[in-house]
């Protein structure tokens, strides 16, 4: 169940795409901004329904 989901980095502001996979549930992990390469915190919330939302965060914030 992998699919895109839209953000804006937490570092220099630039829209990113990330793959995400809900099927595993709600996660945190790290992953590099594709465009200034600094370490975000990506937070996937996937609620009963399954339904989710991404939030990225920068290491300071997380």
């Amino acid at each position: 169940m992998l699919h895109f989901q839209d953000g804006h980095c937490p570092y220099c502001g630039e829209p990113v795409s990330l793959a995400v996979d809900a099927s595993a549930g709600s996660q945190r992990y790290i992953e590099d901004c594709p465009v200034c390469c600094k370490p975000m915190t990506v937070m996937l919330e996937v609620d009963p329904d399954g339904d989710d939302r991404m939030y990225l965060l920068a290491q300071d914030d997380a």
